[in-house]
């Protein structure tokens, strides 16, 4: 049960950030300065951890798949042409990712770096 709220806990700081409320960064700056105890309690066993030069990391990852449609008009210069000679192109399913890397000195959180194109 607990490993289920974590896991959501993770997902909703990755998928929550829209247009309205605080980004991602806003919502993880209160884990900095903690332990890493409080840190694996927040979001869950990470991913992956490494250890290099005293320092500790530890990487959590969120993967999803959306479906997106292509525009079966595309625009060459010219107004649109609603009945283009081109075959239409069906829709194209897209990989989004983010990794979220915490690091930690001494047991605390240092910091932490966001890679991906959905870290919202």
């Amino acid at each position: 049960m607990r490993r289920l709220a974590a896991v959501l806990t993770l997902t909703g700081l990755l998928s929550a950030g829209c247009a309205t409320g605080p980004g991602i960064e806003a919502r993880l700056a209160p884990l900095v300065g903690g332990t890493e105890a409080a840190l694996v309690e927040a979001l869950g066993v990470p991913t992956r951890t490494h250890e290099a030069g005293g320092l500790r990391f530890l990487q959590y990852e969120e993967r999803r798949q959306v479906l997106h449609q292509v525009d079966p008009y595309p625009y060459y210069g010219r107004p649109y042409r609603r009945f283009a000679s081109l075959p239409l192109a069906g829709p194209v399913l897209l990989t989004r990712s983010c990794d979220i890397t915490f690091t930690l000195r001494d047991a605390r959180v240092e910091g932490f770096t966001l890679r991906g194109d959905d870290c919202r």
